[in-house]
């Protein structure tokens, strides 16, 4: 049987996580907690057999990929396709403000549903798209090796959803947290889940996908 391990990791933490201001395609850096975290995984994934680092090419994930690559030896390769949904409009602010603003937004946002696109961003229909089709991609190339996907917490949230047949719908119940450690096999029949949320590598609390 064709199949691929995969580690996918969210990025380190940005200031705007701290602020719950949406990122989505903006190119935000880590903050300090953020560049420590992306030691600690490195750190913990340095013995790894790892085949090779894709990464979205947003800082904030590159800067990530960076130190795991550079740990393990590994070659980075930026992937526009692991980039976080795009929020349109939406990028920049907190919730708060979008609620006060954007009240009709933010109600079809929170109730996930899957044919709302913020305006100038993508629906959750079109990132599972986008996401299944660059994993598939991406695996396909490196049967019976590991690979590491490092991406953010919108996309991380769709690959649990995938392996397991969650619908768009329902309602997470899964951490998503900066820097953690996420276990997956691909066949080309779709993804397994393995592993999920391993965070003993941090010995600090990490922030759940509260923004992506």
């Amino acid at each position: 049987m064709q199949a691929t391990r995969i580690i996918a990791v969210r990025h380190g933490e940005t200031a705007w996580n701290v602020d719950t201001r949406i990122q989505g395609h903006l190119d935000i850096a880590l903050n300090d907690t953020g560049h420590w975290q992306a030691r600690q995984v490195a750190r913990a994934l340095a013995d790894e057999p790892l085949a090779a680092v894709y990464t979205s090419d947003l800082q904030r994930a590159h800067a990530t990929a960076q130190a795991i690559a550079q740990a393990s030896g590994a070659p980075l390769v930026a992937e526009p396709g692991l980039r976080e949904r795009s929020f349109g409009e939406l990028e920049g602010r907190t919730f708060a403000e979008i609620e006060a603003e954007l009240p009709e937004q933010a109600r079809r946002w929170r109730q996930r549903d899957p044919h709302f696109a913020p305006t100038g961003g993508e629906t959750l229909v079109q990132l599972r798209e986008r996401i299944a089709a660059t994993t598939h991609r991406l695996a396909a190339q490196h049967t019976e090796q590991l690979i590491v996907l490092v991406a953010h917490g919108g996309v991380l949230d769709m690959l649990y959803r995938m392996a397991t047949g969650l619908d768009l719908q329902a309602p997470r119940t899964w951490l998503v947290t900066n820097a953690s450690i996420n276990r997956l096999l691909w066949t080309p029949q779709g993804l397994t889940l393995v592993g999920w949320a391993d965070t003993q590598h941090l010995d600090t609390g990490s922030r759940d996908e509260t923004v992506t």
